[in-house]
């Protein structure tokens, strides 16, 4: 993947997850800057995500920990072994909405 392959990827990911808030009716406050998405949910709680273009990574910040995704056979694979990044979102923003939240590509 190139960088310009890679920061369209990641501009697709970013929208997915704002769209994907947007439809769920999560009350949380997102800001983006470049490739940068920060959600603020009611309990304090920040999520941060964001494109790391020399690693071809997308990194996620979250009171959970902190986790790094590559692009692999078609998928956002956790570089621990630990998940799919869309999975390992939708965990964290249910958590913190307090409800069910499923994200998707």
């Amino acid at each position: 993947m190139t960088e310009v392959e890679f920061l369209a990827a990641c501009e697709r990911v970013l929208t997915a997850i704002e769209d994907g808030l947007d439809r769920s009716g999560v009350d949380a406050e997102t800001a983006r800057s470049g490739h940068v998405l920060e959600v603020e949910f009611d309990d304090g709680a920040v999520l941060v995500v964001n494109g790391n273009a020399p690693l071809h990574e997308i990194w996620v910040a979250a009171r959970s920990g902190a986790h790094h995704f590559r692009f692999v056979d078609g998928t956002w694979r956790d570089t621990r072994g630990a998940g799919e990044l869309f999975e390992t979102l939708s965990a964290i923003v249910s958590l913190h909405a307090g409800q069910a939240v499923r994200l998707e590509p």
